[in-house]
């Protein structure tokens, strides 16, 4: 394509022709984009053109980040009167641009000519914006490297790397319009570097705000405060070995089962509420009144329970090893938090620095303790990884999502993550069989997934039973059953 903007790169005359369509608008802005240098003969940006072009980046913007974010959301109209600054810095810096061309050549200065400049830095951000942020988006959700957090390495990159090349881009376009150093190309560089900086520095508000799902009204908007006093550390010395005395050996030729309850992310309230359902559950409706050990991060029980640690975890398998019947009894683990796709169950208690557990580390502290009957319950956004490494001939291995998906209902408003209630405070209640309730769970939280409006596709969850487990669980579910009619 030619070259249209004369030898010296300045701008049209107001005189010509005034309007152009939004393609042709797209065409240049792609041009600058790349670097070249955009055929500005026949455009001359009005206001209806220029506002054309605002509201195309503003809908771009709303629906990237709508695709971005997990539902339930909301819109918040009030975040499109944020975020502006760097727009009137651009106009600007297009008006210093253009008064600097018209005093160098010697013509008088155009209005006009700053309007065009400004639609074309518009159109340039726009041609830029779209694929950009798709690609940020498809790798946010589908970065095939397991991401550390929600906007991992991979998504960072590419939303830094759009920043750089649309300041540099308008850079290159502003630089032409100037014809030697001054005022005006500092302003340029200035410019360019406010434009790569300023959003990451200040960052807009978002178009969209995470809804509160309907809730209890005694859920509270977050965890309480927690302070480690002397008081809560010497009650922990002693809470998991009170804990683990209060375990009754197992029963000779009785199929008991054990419980672990684990939930270490103390900064959402809904783990600690689903250990603690989880662990009623057992002692009341499968005959484990003395044989449940609860392990919790929370403000609220610091100097009660046992945090959740993999230290205390590992202690409390050794001791129900010890005391269970191994060629007959079952232990029973259900852990509950964030998970990451690697496989890590996220774990935090502010200020105290608290290691996560990983699947491998579990499957070496089962073997090493000799516990041959388990059933492994994991409620985490990705727990499907944890499917292969916990398998076994002795091993019921259940998740709440595959290895791909996140699970859902682990915000801070959340009363119980969705596979937590479905199975346990529903399913459970019915059944004693581990096998049957999951295969309710699955079309359940496909059904509330959807109505909940997840975009990342159904959480899958998954369930493998070894061959060997199946006899113990029997005789457990025909036991429990009998005792309850």
């Amino acid at each position: 394509m030619s070259d249209c903007t004369g030898s010296d790169g300045s701008l049209p005359a107001p005189g010509e022709p005034a309007v152009a369509p939004l393609g042709r608008w797209l065409l240049e802005g792609a041009r600058a984009a790349v670097f070249m240098r955009p055929c500005t003969e026949g455009l001359r940006a009005g206001p209806a053109t220029l506002l054309m072009l605002l509201v195309l980046l503003v809908l771009c913007g709303i629906g990237l980040q709508r695709w971005a974010i997990d539902p339930p959301v909301r819109f918040d109209a009030t975040a499109i009167a944020s975020g502006w600054l760097m727009t009137v810095l651009t106009l600007g810096t297009c008006w210093i641009a253009v008064r600097s061309r018209a005093e160098s050549s010697g013509h008088g200065f155009q209005s006009s000519g700053t309007a065009t400049l400004f639609g074309i830095l518009l159109a340039l951000e726009l041609v830029l914006a779209l694929p950009m942020g798709l690609l940020y988006v498809a790798a946010l959700r589908w970065a095939p490297e397991p991401l550390a957090t929600e906007a991992g390495v991979w998504p960072e990159s590419v939303w830094i790397l759009t920043l750089l090349w649309m300041a540099l881009a308008a850079a290159v376009v502003l630089w032409r319009q100037t014809s030697r150093p001054g005022a005006a190309r500092f302003a340029i560089v200035l410019h360019a570097a406010l434009t790569a900086a300023l959003p990451v520095w200040a960052p807009p508000a978002s178009y969209w705000v995470a809804a509160e799902p309907p809730h209890s009204p005694d859920i509270d908007a977050g965890p309480p405060f927690f302070a480690p006093t002397q008081a809560i550390f010497e009650a922990q010395v002693r809470a998991l070995p009170e804990a683990l005395a209060r375990l009754q050996p197992g029963r000779p030729g009785v199929v008991d089962l054990y419980a672990i309850t684990f939930a270490p992310f103390a900064e959402e309230d809904v783990f600690s509420r689903e250990a603690s359902l989880v662990s009623e559950l057992m002692r009341t409706r499968f005959d484990a009144r003395q044989r449940v050990v609860q392990l919790q991060n929370h403000a609220s029980t610091a100097g009660d329970v046992p945090w959740a640690t993999p230290l205390n975890l590992k202690r409390s398998i050794d001791r129900i090893a010890a005391l269970m019947n191994r060629d007959e009894d079952i232990l029973f683990v259900h852990l509950t938090s964030h998970g990451a796709r690697d496989g890590q169950l996220a774990a935090s208690f502010e200020p105290l620095a608290v290691d996560v557990v990983m699947p491998h580390q579990l499957t070496g502290w089962l073997d090493a303790a000799g516990v041959r009957y388990r059933v492994i319950s994991i409620s985490a956004c990705y727990s499907g990884s944890w499917v292969e490494p916990l398998s076994g001939p002795g091993t019921l291995v259940m998740t709440a999502a595959d290895a791909l998906h996140t699970s859902y209902g682990c915000g801070r408003k959340s009363e119980l993550t969705f596979f937590g209630r479905a199975m346990y405070d529903e399913q459970l209640r019915h059944t004693h069989s581990f096998e049957a309730a999951h295969a309710a769970v699955r079309p359940l939280i496909e059904q509330r997934e959807k109505e909940a409006g997840k975009t990342d596709g159904y959480s899958n969850p998954q369930i493998a039973v070894g061959r060997a487990i199946r006899g113990p669980l029997r005789s457990l579910e025909q036991r429990l059953d009998a005792m309850s009619r």
